[in-house]
């Protein structure tokens, strides 16, 4: 999993992040119960997984994915899966709204979030820096039709 973020903050356009966090920082950052491989040939193709977006409880229904695929899987539908299936198993954990953040230059991040039911709430312009570099911030959001409704 480590070698596809890595691979991912290589890209310049999957996060602001410039180093992938070692594991045992990367799990405390995840929710535990929404967590997802994908797995071609027995290699890691892809992950997905949900962080939490705070602490305060009148939040505890709020989560960030991630969803990352390695070059040699993309353009197969990988993506797509993981996402539907995290959204899936968000709403059985009760997650009524996942939220995304992704440089306005990732331009396939956005149309996959489209594609599983997410819609595009704003640009958060120059939200941070890579390698001196101002990047705007797309912010997405789906909200379930089953959970909090």
């Amino acid at each position: 999993m480590k070698e596809i973020y890595q691979l991912g903050i290589a890209t310049g356009n999957a996060t602001l992040e410039t180093k992938a966090p070692e594991w045992d920082e990367w799990d405390a950052k995840h929710l535990q119960s929404c967590r997802l491989v994908a797995l071609v040939d027995g290699r890691v193709a892809g992950w997905a997984a949900l962080t939490p977006v705070s602490g305060r409880c009148v939040y505890s229904g709020v989560a960030e994915d991630s969803v990352y695929v390695h070059p040699d899987y993309k353009a197969r539908g990988i993506g797509k899966l993981l996402l539907s299936k995290l959204v899936a198993l968000s709403e059985e954990q009760g997650i009524w709204t996942i939220q995304a953040g992704i440089l306005a230059e990732n331009q396939a991040s956005i149309n996959l979030h489209t594609q599983c039911g997410f819609k595009v709430v704003g640009v958060r312009e120059r939200l941070g820096q890579l390698h001196g570099q101002w990047r705007n911030v797309c912010l997405m959001e789906r909200r379930s039709t089953v959970v909090g409704v």
